[in-house]
């Protein structure tokens, strides 16, 4: 795990900004790339995505203020960005027509049927619920660092996380 404190001091200072920056990019890139893909399903989608995420952080780093992790900080730019994507692709197409067109046609899904329709599942919530759901099982994300990064009491997040898996049983229900 990285020190964040630390780091912090680095990206401050010219001298080692951006090696500093090379190491965030190192060591958050991945749980950020997943937590995107997860939100947009598509490996091309998420990788660009998540390039904007980092040009975002890098852009506003110095005006960072501390009042979260780096971690919270960067998974709320990531989430901001998937979500802007979303609206802008909902325009377009349904995500939960094309979710299992999508990850039948990506060439880095290598999913069994059933982790197909798990994911074509989730496609089918609310971006809130989606969100929610993902951070939790995937992430493995605390309520509690959940309403901080969302800025969303942790009741709400309960009744989302609760109202997502009853909406995915039920739609594993709906295939048999």
């Amino acid at each position: 795990m990285i020190d964040e404190k630390a780091l912090f001091k680095q990206l401050s200072n010219p001298s080692t900004k951006e090696a500093a920056f090379t190491r965030l990019v190192r060591e958050y890139q991945e749980p950020l790339y997943w937590q995107i893909r997860r939100m947009v399903l598509s490996h091309d989608d998420a990788d660009d995505i998540l390039q904007n995420t980092f040009i975002k952080a890098w852009s506003a780093i110095d005006g960072f203020r501390q009042e979260s992790r780096l971690q919270t900080w960067l998974f709320r730019i990531a989430i901001n960005e998937s979500l802007n994507f979303l609206s802008g692709k909902k325009q377009l197409f349904s995500l939960e027509q094309s979710a299992a067109d999508m990850l039948a046609s990506d060439s880095y899904f290598d999913g069994d049927e059933v982790q197909k329709q798990f994911q074509t599942a989730i496609g089918t919530l609310p971006d809130k619920q989606r969100l929610v759901f993902n951070l939790k099982y995937f992430e493995e994300m605390k309520y509690e660092d959940m309403s901080e990064l969302l800025g969303t009491s942790i009741g709400a997040l309960k009744a989302s996380y609760h109202h997502a898996v009853k909406k995915i049983f039920a739609f594993f229900d709906n295939i048999d």
